[in-house]
């Protein structure tokens, strides 16, 4: 079905191919995950395959890329647009119309299919990816994990033979993320459709693929194989094939149904004891800790839809919160009352920085008087980039606070960003844009950090730098609130979990507890111990380190 034959492709620009002599051959009907770390050519490998490389791109390339015995290369997006249905990594990019409906008719009126086609169509992909209650809806006013399933869902009507995912579940909530993974998997199971896709949460999807490609990076060649033979020579892995590589498990269990086989059998018992309750982070500093947000009796509507009732919450100084709940629980709309780029219909929100001056009311407050206290970082890192070059965007910032310019090198070189201060930030990838959004936002130096969704696009190596970040500024004082699906992050570093559901507090308690005690939120080690004092992949290395010690 595809092939590449040494393809190398540079962008304008750019001084170095991001992909060099890759060659690969992709048969019919097989599902394909496409890994590596960010910014190795992921999403440049996908978009060879409806020719958006080179043809949106420019850039230089040589090579052969066959699809289907189609050329890509010479055809262009329109003319692969019947074979290669394709879903960006944002969805915002790809909608034409406003309304859901009209979104999914869109590409079935462009292809003149018949109107009794059409509807059966669109009534097949809103039952597949549950999405029958947003048909009447705005896209503007879904929630980013909506209009990632409307643009998937958008594709899928077109029934096309391939299907090209850069990074699906980046923005769903785990139930979400698994609804979309059962549908790409009977699509492929029952209509031999060929699935490739991108992704970094490798916990969601290894157990669902015939192969991995595995992109390393220009300079070293790409390892393609099934998922156990490729896991076992890579360092990028989910926490239970970490866990089982260190634990010399094999062979390496790919879903929580096979660890547990390992967990119970040769896992030493200390680490096994079920009821062994962890002290909880962040517990003392809680209570001793000043309050930095209030929120009392918050109600918000969007035209007449309630999307925040009756919330109260207290976040302390020095705390660390995740949000969590499934899309359109109301967490994005939280974060924008919490920086006052939405008031409350009714109740208030009160901002208390680390300085002796009496809290903010958002209500009256302006917006550039809170956010010299709060940054806020949106789901889409684009919407607070548009400087020539990375160190720009950090000046422009530091100037309109009226701080010193050019005193942020440690903060580069925390988040990994110090080789691309002079480029371009939107020539980047999705994850290293996400951490220059934050940088932008943390040169002003807020008291209070506010984060939506802030691992979207990034590597595994590069969320163990962002959570070591983010301990270092909880140590320093700051206020951190998080919007996240990514359980594992919340799992590694959130002293607390917010669960919300239709606009509403749910549960509120210690990450430990909270994490434990549900079905869908639980890290894959919960999952696998189903012990609160394992949540992660260190807690139990920790735990069997000091059961050798003691033996």
């Amino acid at each position: 079905m595809i092939q590449f034959e040494e393809v190398t492709y540079r962008y304008p620009e750019s001084q170095s191919p991001v992909l060099q002599e890759v060659s690969l051959q992709v048969p019919e009907g097989e599902f394909l995950l496409v890994m590596g770390p960010s910014g190795s050519g992921k999403s440049t490998l996908l978009r060879c395959l409806n020719g958006l490389v080179p043809h949106f791109y420019g850039g230089v390339m040589a090579g052969q890329v066959r699809v289907n015995d189609r050329d890509p290369i010479k055809l262009g997006p329109r003319g692969m647009a019947d074979l290669v249905g394709f879903v960006l990594q944002d969805p915002e990019a790809q909608f034409v119309v406003d309304k859901v409906e009209d979104e999914l008719a869109f590409a079935l009126e462009n292809q003149g299919l018949d109107p009794l086609v059409m509807r059966k169509r669109i009534e097949e992909v809103l039952d597949q990816l549950n999405i029958a209650s947003l048909r009447n809806r705005s896209v503007s006013t879904l929630s980013g994990g909506e209009r990632q399933r409307v643009a998937i869902a958008a594709v899928m009507t077109l029934q096309p033979q391939v299907l090209v995912l850069d990074e699906p579940t980046s923005q769903l909530d785990p139930q979400g993320a698994e609804e979309v993974l059962d549908t790409l998997v009977k699509l492929n199971q029952d209509l031999g459709l060929t699935v490739i896709l991108s992704e970094h949460r490798l916990e969601r999807v290894v157990q669902y693929v015939d192969r991995i490609l595995y992109l390393p990076g220009v300079g070293e060649p790409p390892i393609l194989g099934d998922p156990r033979t490729v896991l076992a020579q890579v360092d990028m892995t989910p926490p239970l094939v970490t866990l089982a590589k260190a634990l010399e498990w094999s062979p390496l269990p790919l879903t929580i149904k096979e660890g547990r086989h390992y967990a119970r059998k040769q896992t030493p018992k200390y680490v096994r004891g079920p009821g062994r309750h962890a002290g909880q982070r962040g517990d003392s500093a809680r209570v001793s800790s000043p309050v930095s947000i209030s929120v009392e009796g918050l109600r918000f509507s969007y035209n007449g839809h309630a999307a925040l009732q009756d919330i109260s919450l207290e976040v302390h100084r020095g705390e660390l919160v995740a949000l969590m709940g499934r899309n359109g629980s109301g967490k994005t709309t939280l974060l924008k009352q919490l920086v006052g780029l939405l008031k409350p219909d009714r109740g208030r929100v009160q901002i208390a920085g680390m300085d002796a001056r009496p809290a903010m009311d958002t209500r009256q407050a302006g917006l550039d008087e809170i956010i010299r206290v709060v940054g806020y970082v949106p789901q889409n890192p684009d919407a607070l980039l548009f400087g020539d070059t990375v160190r720009q965007e950090l000046d422009f910032t530091r100037r309109g606070h009226g701080l010193p310019e050019g005193t942020y090198e440690p903060m580069l070189s925390a988040l990994s960003l110090t080789a691309y201060a002079d480029r371009y930030p939107r020539d980047l990838s999705v994850g290293e844009r996400q951490r220059v959004a934050l940088a932008s936002i943390l040169v002003a130096e807020p008291q209070i950090l506010l984060l939506d969704e802030p691992t979207r696009g990034l590597d595994y190596q590069q969320k163990e730098a962002l959570t070591a970040f983010l301990e270092a500024e909880k140590a320093r004082g700051r206020t951190i609130i998080m919007a996240t699906h990514d359980v594992e992050l919340a799992a590694q570093c959130a002293d607390r979990v917010i669960l919300l559901g239709d606009g509403q507090v749910v549960v509120d308690g210690p990450a430990r507890q909270v994490m434990s005690e549900s079905l869908i939120f639980a890290s894959q080690i919960n999952k696998l111990f189903r012990d609160p004092a394992l949540v992660t992949v260190a807690d139990v290395l920790r735990l069997q380190g000091a059961g050798e010690r003691a033996s």
